[in-house]
């Protein structure tokens, strides 16, 4: 069985990477950029909140050993999907909570997975996470790459 991909927007992407990554059955978890309209987005233009992109985290598993719905328990696990725009100090539409699905069983789980939360009680505002279908992804620079284990650091907050 091939590798699949998910898509992932919750937040500065460094935490998120690092979080996926640390996932067994994840072959890789790569920083960029996804849902605006500029072609090659540089960190410094997403960050002007002028490309409409999100800090996103493009995950590559393997499917027999994590499945979606359990990428998806990471997801709501490791962030706040009830803030508009905003992720702890961070604000902007760059850092919006994001499920961008590759296909429609994706859709599907994402949807239901969407609305269990909500009804979970486990949050007290309404969910906001946006799932669309995956743009096209764009790879941040270098230095964004496993920016956490590159330092020493194992998660964003202080």
């Amino acid at each position: 069985m091939t590798n699949e991909k998910a898509m992932f927007g919750a937040g500065c992407f460094w935490g998120v990477e690092a979080t996926f990554r640390n996932i067994k059955g994840v072959t890789a978890a790569t920083v960029g950029y996804a849902g605006g309209k500029t072609d090659n987005p540089t960190y410094e233009e997403v960050c002007s909140a002028e490309t409409g992109h999100a800090e996103v985290v493009e995950v590559e598993f393997d499917p027999t050993q994590v499945n979606y719905n359990q990428l998806l328990e990471v997801f709501w696990a490791n962030h706040d999907p009830t803030t508009l725009n905003r992720q702890g100090p961070d604000a902007g539409t760059q850092y919006r909570s994001a499920i961008f699905y590759y296909s429609p069983e994706q859709k599907a789980a994402a949807e239901q997975s969407k609305a269990a939360m909500d009804q979970s009680g486990r949050f007290r505002r309404p969910i906001v996470t946006q799932i669309e279908p995956a743009p096209k992804f764009y790879r941040a620079e270098e230095y964004h790459q496993r920016y956490l284990e590159k330092r020493g650091l194992s998660h964003c907050a202080i």
